[in-house]
């Protein structure tokens, strides 16, 4: 299934207003770096580093979530971001789902989320109670009648960041009590063209089952060729701003960094 014209505009809005908001409201905080000054000799690029990552922190996983509901509403019938799971979880299944995280973490099974799933399920939800604590999914949609949760993280997690987002994947399957589609999910993979692979990961996700990656989550949620289509809106609205990125860093780069 190829974007429309529609979902395309409507992303290029979306990062059209991100762009904008960003070069209108964006202030150096930081006004002396004499290390990294002295190292690169050039405050253009000093000034391009500055603007773009905090381009990147401000952006955060808020601009996939976004992109995400545009594409999903294609071809489902609900798409949110930021979606309350609601429910309750019992000690019961909290046990359970320790022992799992535990067992995964210390190398005694293997990751299968269906049979993990079918554990957690297997768990009494007697005395469960709500619990505020991971009840949020990044993204959710609803497809021929079938619930899909999903986790969006950054792609360079650490081992901590694996165990909670399973953790909370396996909450959600408690929370609704039935066998719902939950993923972790990363917007791109920064190993391309190899796959993914970061120790932080080995062993804690049963990929691709419950772990999606790149271009896996954007056809996934989209259909075929949903990425590429994507990458070219976002390449579009990149070449749009190009010019009036590179006034910005010239702007920056005027501005005193080094006051040693």
């Amino acid at each position: 299934m190829a974007l429309s014209q529609v979902q395309r505009d409507k992303i290029k809005i979306v990062l059209t207003k991100k762009m904008e908001n960003k070069l209108r409201k964006y202030g150096r905080e930081t006004t002396c770096m004499p290390f990294l000054a002295r190292l690169i000799q050039d405050n253009e690029k000093i000034a391009a580093y500055s603007f773009i990552h905090s381009l990147a922190t401000s952006l955060g996983m808020s601009i996939y979530e976004d992109v995400s509901v545009i594409i999903a509403s294609g071809n489902s019938q609900e798409a949110f971001r930021n979606y309350g799971v609601g429910g309750i979880i019992s000690m019961q299944q909290k046990g359970v789902i320790s022992k799992i995280i535990n067992e995964l973490r210390e190398g005694k099974r293997k990751a299968n989320i269906a049979q993990e799933i079918k554990e957690v399920l297997g768990a009494s939800s007697e005395g469960g109670k709500f619990q505020k604590s991971g009840n949020i999914a990044d993204f959710y949609m609803k497809k021929n009648n079938k619930e899909f949760f999903f986790e969006i993280k950054t792609v360079k997690p650490n081992i901590d960041i694996f165990e909670k987002s399973k953790t909370k994947l396996l909450e959600w399957i408690a929370r609704k009590r039935s066998s719902v589609k939950v993923f972790l999910a990363f917007p791109y993979n920064p190993y391309h063209p190899q796959p993914y692979s970061r120790f932080t990961e080995v062993g804690m996700m049963d990929h691709p089952n419950d772990f999606l990656i790149g271009e896996e989550y954007w056809n996934f949620i989209g259909g075929e060729n949903t990425f590429s289509q994507l990458l070219e809106v976002f390449d579009a609205v990149g070449k749009e701003f190009k010019q009036c990125l590179s006034q910005k860093f010239k702007k920056i780069a005027r501005e005193k960094i080094d006051i040693y």
